[in-house]
């Protein structure tokens, strides 16, 4: 079982392969039944699996000319590693965005199996221009 110290690099490798778009490396930080989901969307829709959170991630991420983060507090407890930060949103049309998130994710034996983002929708709808929304719109498949 990894410790609290270790879950901890294995999210900072996590966010630095996410933000850097390193998509396989990216996806090796999840065990093949993890789940993903946001906080502001419906309760039952989760992304399932690697290849299903890389496919919901990129269906928002890559419309953008640019996507990063500002990490704040971190903190590591047993099999659960909790990041603040603020992520910053750069669209091809201009437009920008900080969006403040806390991010919570379970580890077993090293790997992501649950990962959960609380965010501001109000946040995202004030900032993104309508052509995103029309492509996020379409789902990932």
């Amino acid at each position: 079982m990894a410790t609290p110290e270790e879950n901890r690099r294995t999210i900072e490798q996590f966010w630095e392969d996410m933000y850097a778009g390193r998509w396989d490396a990216f996806t090796a930080h999840f065990t093949d039944d993890a789940t993903y989901t946001d906080a502001p969307t419906p309760g039952d829709e989760f992304a399932r699996g690697p290849a299903e959170i890389l496919a919901r991630l990129r269906l928002a991420f890559d419309p953008l000319a640019s996507m990063g983060d500002e990490r704040g507090l971190m903190v590591a407890d047993g099999h659960v590693v909790v990041t603040e930060h603020v992520e910053i949103w750069k669209w091809t049309t201009g437009e920008e965005m900080r969006l403040p998130v806390a991010s919570v994710h379970e580890l077993t034996d090293g790997r992501i199996s649950r990962w959960i983002d609380y965010w501001d929708m109000q946040t995202l709808v004030n900032a993104a221009p309508q052509a995103w929304f029309e492509h996020v719109l379409q789902g990932y498949q």
